[in-house]
């Protein structure tokens, strides 16, 4: 996934699916600059993740 396509999810009213290493993630926030989103699991928001956008997978 690319940086732009991240940004359209988290403002998407839509449930789009992503996945980050085979789990179904939420997209929280984008950092342009480092080319990273945080994410968190379905399911668990408390434990979030600073992920490289290129490792999210949209299904």
């Amino acid at each position: 996934m690319d940086i732009r396509r991240a940004k359209q999810i988290i403002s998407s009213p839509d449930d789009i699916t992503v996945h980050y290493h085979g789990q179904s993630v939420w997209i929280d926030s984008c950092d342009e600059q480092g080319n990273l989103c945080t994410v968190h699991m379905r399911g668990n928001e408390h434990e979030k993740s600073s992920v490289a956008v290129t490792e999210l997978e949209e299904m």
